[in-house]
C-alpha cells in the first residue's frame, strides 16, 4: 500500500509589496520556522527539502534554509513559473509516498520586482516563444504579457458564452469580501461590483480593469509532509493528508486549438482535476472548499469550468447564484485568493496549501468553511504546468 503524506505543519508570512518587504531569505526562514512550530518539529527532523522560486540565482533555497539550520540534508531547487510552490509540494509528496523519506519540507518564496513581469534572459530562446507567437496572432494588442494572455482568454470566454465583464467584477468583489477576514491578505478593503467596473481600464479591448488583476507581491510559505509512522512516533498532527494529486503539462491542443483559454492552461487544469477526482474516487460536488489560481478574475471563471465546479458556460449562473461563496455549493478562495493576497510566484502554491490545511483543521477563524473535509487546490503556471491537489481530513 502506498504511504500517505500527512501535512504536519504549515506556515507563511504576510505578503507585501515589492520594495517594502524583507529579502527572500528572511521571509523564507520565517515561514519555515512557523511551519516547524506549527508541526512541533525541529529543523534537524527534516530529511529533505524541496524549494521553489522563480526569480533568483541558483541555490537560493540553500541561502534561505541555511538561516534556519545547516544539517547537510539534500536541498533541491525548482522553478515552474506560477505553479512553482505546488511543484515543490508535488515532489515532496512523492518522496513521502515512495518511502524515500519520512519528513520533507516544501518551501516556496519570491522577492518580486515592481511592475509587469518581464523576461530576464534575452540572449537565448524564450520558453514562451511559441506561446507569444500564437498570442500575437490571436490577440495582437500592445499590452503587457500577462494582460494579453489572461485578458484575451477572458474576452474569448465572453464572446463564446455571451457574458458581460461584470461577471469578472462579481468574482473580484467576492474575493474582497473573503479577504476582509484574512489577516494574511494584503488587500482587505471590500469592493463592490461597481467599484471593480469603475476602476481604470488596463486592457480596454478586453474590458479588463485594474481591480480584476492580482498585484505582484513578495512572500514565503512552507509545509512539512510526513509519513504516518513518523507522525505517530512523534505524536504529530495527522488530521490532514494529501488524498490525490496530479501535475499536467501542455499537449499539442494548447497550440492547435488557437484558443487563448487553452493557451492559459484551461485544458491542463481539466486534465489534472479529472486525474485527481479519479484517484480519490470522488466527484467535484463532494469538494467543500477550493483555493484556485485567480491571477486574474478571468482565470477564476475559466478555472471553475476546468475544475468541473460548474458546467461549460455555466459560470455566470454559478456566480450569480452565490454557489462560489459561503452558503453556496462550494467556497472558492476563502483566503481572498491571489486577487487579495497578491502573487509572489514561488510562494503562491504553498500559501494555498496553508489556507486549505487550516480550513480542514477547523482553524481558519472568521473565514472558516463549516464542516470542511475535502479541500481542492489549483495552481497554474504558463509555459506550462498545472498542479491540482486534494486534501482530506482524516477523522
Amino acid at each position: 500500500m502506498k504511504e500517505k503524506a500527512y501535512v504536519a505543519g504549515v506556515g507563511m508570512v504576510p505578503f507585501g509589496k515589492p520594495g517594502a518587504s524583507d529579502t527572500y531569505d528572511v521571509m523564507a526562514a520565517a515561514a519555515v520556522r512557523k511551519a516547524l512550530a506549527n508541526a512541533r518539529l525541529e529543523y534537524a527532523d527534516v530529511q529533505q527539502a524541496i524549494v521553489g522560486y522563480v526569480y533568483g540565482d541558483s541555490t537560493s533555497g540553500q541561502r534561505a534554509l541555511y538561516q534556519v539550520g545547516m544539517t547537510g540534508i539534500p536541498i533541491a531547487n525548482v522553478n515552474n513559473n506560477c505553479s512553482t510552490g505546488s511543484t515543490a509540494l508535488f515532489l515532496a509528496r512523492q518522496l513521502i509516498e515512495s518511502g524515500a523519506a519520512e519528513c520533507v519540507l516544501a518551501l516556496g518564496f519570491e522577492q518580486m520586482q515592481p511592475g509587469a513581469l518581464t523576461a530576464h534572459w534575452t540572449d537565448r530562446p524564450s520558453p514562451f516563444a511559441d506561446f507569444d507567437r500564437l498570442c500575437d496572432e490571436i490577440n495582437p494588442y500592445p499590452v503587457p504579457l500577462a494582460l494579453r494572455y489572461f485578458g484575451g482568454a477572458g474576452k474569448e470566454y465572453m464572446d463564446k458564452y455571451g457574458v458581460k465583464p461584470n461577471l469578472f467584477a462579481k468574482v473580484r468583489a467576492k474575493a474582497s469580501r473573503h479577504a476582509a477576514y484574512n489577516p494574511m491578505a494584503l488587500f482587505r478593503k471590500v469592493v463592490t461590483e461597481e467599484d471593480v467596473m469603475a476602476a481604470p481600464l488596463v486592457f480596454p479591448e478586453a474590458s479588463l480593469t485594474r481591480l480584476m488583476a492580482c498585484p505582484p507581491t513578495c512572500g514565503a510559505a512552507a509545509a512539512l509532509l510526513v509519513s504516518r509512522d513518523f507522525a505517530e512516533r512523534n505524536n504529530l498532527d495527522r488530521r490532514v493528508f494529501i488524498a490525490a494529486q496530479a501535475m499536467t503539462t501542455d499537449r499539442p491542443g494548447t497550440f492547435e486549438k488557437r484558443s487563448l483559454m487553452a493557451l492559459v492552461g484551461a485544458d491542463m487544469t481539466r486534465e489534472a482535476a479529472d486525474k485527481v477526482y479519479e484517484q480519490a474516487g470522488i466527484e467535484p460536488k463532494d469538494v467543500d472548499v477550493v483555493e484556485l489560481h485567480d491571477c486574474f478574475a478571468q482565470n477564476e471563471v475559466i478555472s471553475y469550468e476546468g475544475l468541473r465546479l460548474c458546467e461549460d458556460g455555466g459560470a455566470e449562473k454559478f456566480v450569480t447564484a452565490g454557489d462560489n461563496t459561503y452558503g453556496g455549493r462550494v467556497v472558492t478562495n476563502p483566503s481572498g485568493g491571489l486577487l487579495s493576497k497578491g502573487h509572489p510566484l514561488g510562494a503562491t502554491g504553498l500559501a494555498q496549501c496553508t489556507e486549505l490545511v487550516e480550513q480542514l483543521r477547523g482553524e481558519a477563524g472568521e473565514r472558516q468553511v463549516p464542516g470542511a473535509r475535502l479541500g481542492l487546490q489549483h495552481n497554474l503556471g504558463l509555459g506550462g504546468a498545472c498542479v491540482v491537489t486534494l486534501y482530506q481530513r482524516d477523522n
